[in-house]
């Protein structure tokens, strides 16, 4: 009498652990991931940062720098919680960009991933300040020595991310998949962000510009992923 061998039936995969799966992300899921974050990141620094604490800030003049954000509060309050999801989203993007590029090297490509996530840690802690600020308005020369301390350390924290961006250049270069130029570009981008970062580091008043240079590959490099690299097929 012969037995029949017992069937196995694969359990299906929730979709919420599919996607917290981001080491196996297929490129085209990675890229698309990567490019809507990084635009979402690049809307909210404009808006919040740009739009909604800049404004409100007068270099060198305490009293007026308190009294602005006290009028504004919830402007400045809401352009502190955009930096703090940007930093969330930059722990995204770090793990979509690993799945992207570890067909490439996939220790390099951790290893670029792991300093992204401590870089986002880095500018959370920066962003605690500007809430530190908020709290001091009380006191104006404290609370803009407060935010003070907030450009310093993320200015410094960028040189970390711009060596990210030089290895990723490097990976990007090595991709095959991905035109050399982008690769270049990125690399340009970080090397910008380390010399800015090593400026502030030795001088307080160092005009930080380099880290502009590598505006076009950063905004390039999204149009790439949501247009080209989301029709990757490659593993």
């Amino acid at each position: 009498m012969s037995t029949v061998p017992p069937v196995s039936i694969p359990t299906p995969r929730s979709p919420r652990a599919t996607i917290l799966n981001f080491p196996n992300w297929s490129p085209r899921t990675a890229s698309l991931v990567s490019g809507i974050g990084l635009a979402l990141m690049a809307v909210l620094m404009i808006a919040g940062y740009f739009g909604g604490i800049v404004p409100l800030i007068t270099p060198g003049n305490a009293a007026e720098t308190s009294a602005d954000i006290s009028n504004s509060a919830l402007l400045f309050l809401g352009g502190v919680s955009c930096i703090f999801v940007v930093a969330l989203l930059d722990i995204v993007v770090a793990g979509a960009w690993y799945a992207l590029f570890k067909p490439v090297n996939r220790r390099l490509s951790a290893t670029a991933a792991w300093i992204r996530v401590v870089f986002a840690g880095l500018f959370m802690v920066a962003a605690s300040h500007l809430v530190n600020a908020f709290a001091l308005l009380g006191e104006p020369a404290q609370a803009l020595r407060a935010i003070e301390t907030f450009s310093t350390a993320w200015v410094i924290s960028l040189g970390l991310f711009g060596i990210y961006l030089v290895l990723i250049g490097y990976l990007a270069f090595r991709s095959g998949f991905m035109a050399k130029i982008f690769g270049i570009l990125l690399a340009i981008a970080g090397f910008g962000y380390i010399a800015d970062a090593l400026g502030v580091a030795f001088s307080a008043h160092f005009p930080t510009t380099f880290g502009s240079f590598g505006f076009i590959g950063e905004v390039a490099i999204i149009f790439w992923l949501l247009i080209k690299g989301r029709r990757l097929t490659v593993r």
